[in-house]
């Protein structure tokens, strides 16, 4: 992301975290170090998988001590294991232990999806099939969640309500029937919009094949009702399965002939990554 995303949308998340963790002072730090001095302090991998948010990382640290360098020895999306160096940071010593478990969790957080998601996506390799996250994010993280998504090697579905048109099963029940639900958001929304609805029953997706649905969304239906519904829909839209999507069932799916996967997993339960920040030291006047 540029630095107008970083200014905008990600430091005053960061910031807030920030303050979240030192809503006074960092009382611990202060009373080991209580002037500035400069160190050092290497980020470590504790085991397999991909790593994502390392710019997040680094900024934690940039925004408590503008002078702080971080070298990295990997990019995001690589392959990580146990006991490999992952970056050194560089800055006042205070900056580095007070912005350590700010930075560890959002880089944790990130890499985990980042590893979860790549996972699920070698499961459809393939396919053609398109693996996609929900909004089921941690709430003000979504624009970390969603990024370490893509890092993994899946796709975003909406960032938010104002993407696209979703008539979930409470939209049709407002509206009063798939039909009228449909009918009534083509001509709400802007034309540039898709409208998607979700169904739960291969009548529904008569309704919405008929009413000109562009993303058909079958919704925790059987592997057999699913593949009704794509001879039903018989390419009139693109079709997504939905409900329950995990590593364990999602292999399942690859022979149905669906469009797109969504798995709220990706995001609600990927596990973190365990990563680590080790070996401070303190920096002679030579080093520093």
């Amino acid at each position: 992301m540029n630095e107008i995303t970083q200014l905008l949308h990600i430091d005053p998340l960061l910031l807030q975290a920030l303050r979240e963790d030192i809503p006074e002072e960092d009382v611990s730090t202060n009373a080991v170090m209580p002037r500035a001095c400069p160190g050092t302090v290497d980020l470590i991998a504790k085991e397999d998988g991909i790593v994502a948010g390392l710019a997040v990382y680094a900024r934690v640290f940039t925004l408590l001590d503008p002078g702080a360098k971080v070298e990295f020895f990997c990019r995001d999306g690589d392959t990580v294991q146990p006991g490999q160096k992952l970056a050194v940071v560089t800055g006042d010593i205070r900056a580095l232990l007070s912005g350590e478990r700010v930075a560890l969790n959002y880089l944790q957080r990130m890499s985990g999806i980042a590893t979860y998601t790549h996972q699920l996506s070698a499961l459809l390799e393939g396919t053609g099939i398109t693996l996609l996250d929900t909004r089921k994010t941690s709430p003000n993280n979504r624009i970390f969640e969603k990024y370490a998504v893509r890092v993994g090697g899946g796709s975003n579905h909406r960032t938010g309500l104002s993407d696209g048109v979703l008539l979930k099963d409470n939209h049709i029940g407002a509206a009063g029937g798939v039909a009228k639900a449909v009918k009534m958001a083509r001509q709400y929304a802007s034309f540039v919009r898709k409208i998607e609805v979700e169904v739960e029953t291969l009548e529904q997706v008569k309704e919405a094949v008929e009413a000109g649905a562009d993303i058909i969304m079958l919704d925790n239906m059987s592997d057999e009702d699913m593949r009704k519904a794509v001879t039903l829909i018989a390419g009139r839209a693109k079709t997504e399965c939905s409900g329950n999507v995990t590593r364990e069932n999602i292999a399942r799916l690859r022979d149905i002939g669906i469009d797109y996967v969504s798995s709220g997993a990706l995001t609600h339960s990927a596990p973190i990554l365990d990563l680590s920040m080790k070996h401070l030291r303190h920096l002679t006047a030579e080093e520093a």
